[in-house]
């Protein structure tokens, strides 16, 4: 509940530097009374303007400021509520907002809307619309909840059973589900590039084992190859006959013979042609001077062309076998240099087969590729349970939202109160001796009957059913209130409600459901009919001009 106790305002409107204060919380019932233009009904502008930065009429801001002054326009209005004593200054030229709490100023936001919805929503949990339907009933700029649009009726209703924060928790969760669609939006993305990025890597990995495969293989080609090689080598070697260099080192003892008997046979060869050139050419010794017969020099030649024949042919063999040697000598030879070519072969291939046995197989690294892949996998989880996490949230949050929209929740809410709602309004409408059956239904769309069940719309009455009607749903919406404890307040100001529309006996009905009000309201009547109230009420307050600016007499 808000116990308003005290109101000033100064420079405000027609109100001068003398600051005008009005307790709030002095009387029951209070008679504002006063001349046209003395100021009365500024009471309503102050406290509207205080509370919520706008006048109860339609006036602009700058018109607020007394015009004579011109400066220095303050309103300030102390109230308690939540077991906290309040007070809230506003000004013009200079512009003021503070919010003290306890007599401490609250910290002010950067943004002056956000301290007024600060003061609003956390403090008053009123707002101006609301404020006008439940504390104030005035003639001017005043707009009754039956000529509301369905709109503003719900947020007048939502006010006052306490269940406005169902619309502020639908407002935050469309934000929070944008948030999680955007996220599952950005996830669903991540997931996408993260599979590509894991394809890739498979394939990356993949590549690297072709290519240690495609080594192994080579290595282990190589190591065939070499022996392949090697047994190649021993085939050829296996060839050749063993012992070739002991046939070597005979064949060359051969040759040296031969040389040598060659050399004999050409050695006798001369000889037996210088002896037969001797016969020949001598007719006698030359030694012994004694003549050679030509038998003897025939028998001599004879025999000596003989021995020349048999080493002529003694030759010609030597010649043959020497040929022969030296033919196999150069194949025996040939076959050794063949023989060292091929264990030189043998020698390099061991070497080589030495080398790859000791060799490993240059493997590319597979393991940090691998690693990244397990932890791309392990990425991919998390982004998967990233999405779920937020399509599992958007799902609650359509399900919430479905609860909070306006045929959910609150309007069960509201279901349950209207039969109490309607019955108030009946009760005050009977009071007022208003006889008709008014029904409001979850729409706030209304339906009037007579007593001979005719069905009217409020438009149908006249100038005072209709205020007899909004006097109703203001006292049912202010019991509404108390038993919400939601925007109860002590205070109910009705301005000029009794001069317009309503009759004599309207007027007493009215009186009676004043005097049936709770303890601790305070009722603030303005009116020009001060002969008619002034008995029925415990105080007066009477407005006058002084020196063109209004006062208190």
């Amino acid at each position: 509940m808000i116990l308003f106790k005290e109101l000033t305002y100064k420079n405000f409107l027609s109100t001068g530097n003398n600051p005008i204060i009005i307790d709030l919380n002095k009387s029951r019932s209070t008679l504002i009374v006063g001349t046209n233009g003395t100021g009365k009904s500024t009471i309503l502008d102050a406290i509207s303007f205080a509370l919520f930065n706008k006048p109860h009429r339609n006036v602009k801001r700058g018109g607020l400021v007394n015009s004579v002054n011109g400066k220095a326009c303050e309103v300030t209005i102390e109230f308690e509520t939540a077991g906290h004593n309040w007070k809230v200054l506003r000004g013009i030229k200079p512009n003021k907002f503070e919010v003290y709490q306890d007599g401490n100023m609250i910290d002010q936001q950067t943004n002056v809307r956000d301290y007024q919805k600060f003061l609003e929503q956390n403090i008053l949990k009123l707002n101006h619309k609301s404020f006008h339907q439940i504390v104030v009933l005035g003639s001017s700029s005043f707009i009754p909840f039956m000529q509301l649009k369905a709109w503003d009726r719900r947020d007048v209703i939502e006010d006052l059973l306490d269940i406005g924060v169902f619309s502020k928790m639908k407002t935050v969760l469309k934000q929070r589900n944008n948030i999680q669609k955007d996220l599952a939006k950005s996830s669903r993305i991540s997931l996408d590039n993260q599979k590509d990025k894991i394809e890739y890597q498979k394939k990356h990995i993949s590549q690297l084992e072709n290519i240690n495969k495609s080594a192994k293989m080579d290595f282990e080609e190589d190591i065939i190859n070499a022996q392949n090689e090697m047994d190649s080598l021993k085939s050829k070697l296996d060839k050749y006959p063993l012992g070739l260099r002991g046939t070597l080192n005979s064949l060359r003892k051969v040759r040296e013979g031969l040389q040598t008997e060659k050399g004999k046979h050409t050695h006798s060869m001369k000889e037996l042609v210088s002896k037969a050139k001797f016969f020949e050419v001598n007719t006698a010794c030359p030694t012994c001077t004694q003549e050679i017969s030509e038998n003897v020099k025939n028998s001599m030649l004879t025999d000596v062309r003989a021995q020349a024949q048999q080493t002529q042919k003694d030759i010609e063999l030597n010649n043959i076998k020497y040929d022969e040697t030296i033919e196999t000598l150069e194949k025996v030879q040939d076959q050794i240099s063949d023989m060292a070519n091929i264990n030189s072969q043998m020698s390099t291939q061991t070497d080589i087969m030495a080398k790859l046995a000791n060799k490993q197989v240059k493997e590319v690294d597979i393991d940090a590729p691998a690693k990244e892949l397990v932890d791309m996998t392990y990425d991919l989880i998390d982004i998967q349970d990233n999405l779920t996490e937020a399509e599992d949230q958007i799902l609650y949050n359509n399900i919430a939202s479905e609860m909070l929209k306006d045929t959910g929740i609150r309007t069960k809410i509201i279901k349950e109160y209207l039969p109490v709602m309607n019955n108030l309004i009946n009760k005050y409408l009977q009071t007022l001796e208003f006889f008709v059956a008014f029904h409001l239904n979850e729409n706030f769309e209304e339906s009037i009957k007579s007593r001979h069940r005719d069905e009217f719309v409020y438009a149908n009455f006249s100038e005072g059913e209709k205020m007899r009607i909004d006097l109703s749903l203001l006292f049912a919406w202010r019991q509404v209130a108390k038993m919400k404890n939601s925007t109860n307040t002590n205070l109910l100001i009705l301005d000029e409600t009794f001069d317009s529309s309503l009759d004599d006996e309207g007027t007493d009905n009215l009186m009676k459901i004043l005097k049936t009000l709770e303890k601790g309201t305070n009722t603030f009547i303005i009116s020009h009919k001060p002969d008619v109230l002034e008995s029925k009420m415990e105080q007066k307050i009477q407005f006058v001009k002084k020196n063109n600016f209004s006062a208190i007499s």
